[in-house]
This record gives structure tokens, sequence and C-alpha cells, in this order.
């Protein structure tokens, strides 16, 4: 297996800390809605770990990684404590919150594509379950928030598309036979450099051709 691209200590750490950083974000979408302590951790779990639990139900992982490994179910319940008291100063944060997320989308697009490979998967299919990875649990957040996805609106900045990249830079180092950590690492750094510049420029996903010329009214 290959699915750990670091050492064991390294890849762990890493891991959870993008969970910590997707726990925050499913708590503030919590706060935001006005729910209960309860519905806070509820979010940050399914944001955090939604993704990885629906790639391992995918590909055959069983059981999955979130129940498994000791660390990744409880980081999302401190996440939620930490917003359920803190969130102003959470929100205040928000732009560190931002690159620390885009860090954790490109880190989990390529770890969630690699072991997609390792359970036999083909290119295409490694690369749709990294994709899944790495958005998938903002989607559980976003249906369970009663919101429309975030990652399927026009007004937001390209969410999905980044994830895409690195998952598909990493499909194609598998079949090269050039993955190595350091390979690896230049992946999550492509798909994280994305998002950070759809952030800042603002870059959206195109909209249906000649939409413009739409009826009259139509939004």
């Amino acid at each position: 297996m290959t699915s750990e691209i670091f050492p064991h200590d390294v890849q762990q750490v890493l891991d959870l800390v993008g969970i910590f950083v997707f726990a925050l974000s499913g708590g503030l979408m919590a706060v935001r809605k006005n729910m209960d302590i309860f519905g806070i951790c509820v979010l940050a779990e399914a944001t955090a770990l939604g993704g990885g639990v629906l790639r391992d139900l995918v590909i055959g992982a069983l059981p999955v990684a979130a129940f498994t490994n000791s660390g990744y179910f409880p980081t999302p319940l401190v996440a939620g404590v930490v917003v359920f008291f803190l969130h102003p100063q959470v929100e205040r944060i928000n732009r560190a919150v931002m690159v620390l997320d885009a860090a954790g989308l490109g880190l989990f697009a390529v770890t969630g594509t690699i072991k997609a490979h390792d359970y036999g998967l083909g290119a295409v299919a490694s690369v749709a379950c990294g994709m899944l990875t790495a958005a998938g649990g903002g989607v559980v957040r976003d249906v369970l928030a009663m919101e429309p996805p975030s990652l399927l609106r026009w007004d937001r900045e390209i969410y999905a598309v980044p994830a895409l990249i690195g998952a598909s830079i990493t499909a194609l180092l598998i079949a090269v036979g050039q993955l190595t950590p350091v390979n690896a690492a230049l992946a999550a750094v492509a798909a994280f450099t994305v998002r950070m510049l759809a952030l800042r420029y603002g870059w959206r996903a195109p909209r249906a051709w000649h939409r413009n010329g739409s009826r009259v009214g139509e939004e």
C-alpha cells in the first residue's frame, strides 16, 4: 500500500490538521444556521470526515478509516467545541482558516487518489475518488444544513476544480511510475495554488454557453 505517501507520523499530523480545519468550517456553518452544540458537532464531523467515509465506502475499505484511526473521530469534536465557545474569534481569522482549508483540499485530493488506486481502481475512478475525498465533506455539510452545495454554485470560487487538478496530477504520476513523496507534495501544492488564486481573483467556473441570451427575467 502507498496510501501514506509521507512517514507515518508526518502523515498523521497532516491528516489531523486537515480534519480539524475542515471541521471548523462545518462548525461555523452550524453557528450561522443557529444550531445547538449537537448540531455544531454533527456538521463538524460531517465536513471533516464525510469525504473520506464516502471514498472508503466506494472502494470497499471497510471499516472506514474514520472509525479505525483513533484520532480521526475525536478531532472534529474538539473543533466543534472550539467553535461553540470561540466562534467570533474563529470568524475573525477566517482568512487563515481558508488558507489551511485549501492546503487540506490539496492533501486529501492526493491521498484519496492514491488510496483508491491501492484498492484497484483505474485512473479515472481514482481521480473521482480523490476529488470526493477532498470536497465530499463540504457537500454533506451543505446538504445537512439545507444549503445548495457550494461547489455546485456559480457564485462561489472554484473548489472542486483545484481538487480535480491535484487528483489528476497524482493519477498521472502513478501511471508513469513517478509517484514519490516530493512529487505527491507538488501535486497537493498545485491544487492549493489554484484554490488560493481562485480566492484571490474570484475565479468561477463558466455557466452554460450563451446563457446571457436566455429569456428576459430568468435568473
